[in-house]
């Protein structure tokens, strides 16, 4: 039987669940989904959600109408990154010593922990922190003329939302470089070219395209599983040894292999049927997670 569809609403987002789908719809569509302070929060809460939520298995990122985030919100003017002198009470919040945390980073360390697969269906402009916020999801599509950029060094800042961690990692130093020395906009087609991008996807294909992988995460793996080698992928990333790879292997492999999901992984291989996983992440995670310790802002 099909999971009812649950809807939240948030100021500057949508968040919707369906058959273990959660879809966030970043929804300023007159402002071509701008990011703003209320964006941030409203993601920040958006992910605390879908992580506490069993029902939720994959999470999709999307825009509603022409953009999918066309950057950030430049209607304080020339104050727009000056955050000292905008005042903001949020941004006040996140301000530790002498510095403010850059809102863009808060956005992508919280999808970074998030314990589901995030999948970006990039539906138009994807500029500034709309390219950056994307680079922690998992798997991202496009349309093919998705414009992105990672235009800062052409508004006099420097790239954010940790995109000098992300990006290298995820397309290489040359591009990485090339992209943001010149903050010139390019194709979602490029960003496949470059491995930014899986695939591009017409406009009426992409959500259908997204759901489909969603789809073949849901109804084929446990999500317990999927949970566990999401962390253990992204966080290996920064291991300086394989060695730290096979501490980690090891434990899972062995809390993994005694739990009641390998049990009907193998048993419904042989049956020949669709598995039934009863584990669920907001309870049966191993003993030894998460195994890093959590780092500061300093």
């Amino acid at each position: 039987m099909a999971e009812a569809a649950k809807s939240m609403s948030f100021e500057t987002l949508l968040l919707d669940i369906e058959d273990g789908i959660a879809t966030i719809t970043l929804n300023r569509p007159d402002k071509m989904n701008a990011f703003t302070t209320q964006m941030m929060l409203d993601m920040i809460a958006a992910f605390d959600e879908t992580d506490s939520n069993d029902a939720v298995k994959a999470v999709i990122v999307t825009g509603a109408g022409r953009a999918f985030c066309a950057g950030a919100d430049l209607s304080a003017g020339a104050a727009t990154f000056n955050y000292a002198e905008r005042g903001e009470s949020a941004r006040d919040e996140a301000k530790v010593g002498t510095v403010y945390r850059d809102g863009g980073g808060r956005v992508t360390l919280r999808i970074y922990d998030s314990l589901k697969p995030v999948i970006g269906a990039i539906n138009g402009a994807a500029v500034g922190i709309g390219a950056t916020m994307q680079l922690p999801m998992d798997i991202r599509l496009a349309t093919p003329d998705a414009k992105y950029g990672f235009v800062f060094a052409r508004r006099g800042i420097v790239p954010e939302a940790c995109s000098s961690w992300f990006l290298p990692r995820l397309v290489g130093i040359s591009t990485a470089l090339e992209w943001c020395y010149s903050g010139r906009i390019f194709s979602g087609t490029e960003a496949m070219e470059r491995g930014l991008v899986r695939s591009v996807h017409a406009a009426e294909d992409l959500l259908p395209a997204a759901r489909a992988i969603a789809r073949d995460i849901i109804d084929n793996t446990a999500a317990v599983s999927v949970s566990l080698t999401r962390q253990m992928m992204w966080r290996m990333l920064g291991a300086d040894h394989p060695m730290e790879a096979h501490k980690i292997d090891s434990r899972a492999i062995q809390e993994r292999g005694k739990a009641a999901d390998a049990k009907e992984g193998v048993t419904s291989f042989l049956e020949k049927r669709t598995p039934a996983y009863p584990n669920k992440v907001s309870t049966d995670m191993p003993a030894f997670f998460p195994w890093w310790t959590d780092r500061a802002f300093s």
